[in-house]
């Protein structure tokens, strides 16, 4: 019997992230190469992807989606999406193709190219300690 995909691409990406879940992230380890925070920014307050529908998102003014957990703090999660390291790079690949990291996500494919990704993970990693008010 054939592994699952996305299991596939999950190990992947732990064996390549050199994955250690026993010590703290720090910020320092949330660089993404070639992102661009403030087009990150851009891309997810513009509303084209639909970010503000499922997730509330700090400093974006627009509605606070509930069906996606809030984007505030992103640095200092462990995981995304429940099950996969919290690195860079798994970061832009999940979200390039959500389903394809974690076929029970509810958060779908929105068609971002790998710089939007980038840019895009550039950006929720700034949100590290920020609260809604």
């Amino acid at each position: 019997m054939k592994p699952a995909l996305p299991m596939l691409l999950a190990c992947a990406c732990l064996a390549s992230a050199g994955c250690d879940l026993s010590r703290t992230p720090t910020f320092d380890d949330k660089h993404v190469l070639h992102g661009d925070v403030a087009q990150g920014r851009a891309l997810v307050a513009n509303g084209r992807f639909g970010c503000a529908a499922c997730h509330a998102i700090p400093g974006v003014d627009s509605p606070k989606g509930v069906a996606g957990p809030p984007l505030h703090g992103m640095a200092s999660r462990a995981f995304i999406a429940g099950q996969l390291p919290n690195k860079p790079d798994v970061l832009v690949g999940f979200l390039r193709d959500p389903p394809a990291f974690v076929a029970s996500t509810g958060m779908p494919n929105v068609g971002l190219t790998a710089g939007q990704a980038r840019d895009i993970a550039a950006y929720l990693y700034t949100l590290e300690g920020v609260n809604e008010p």
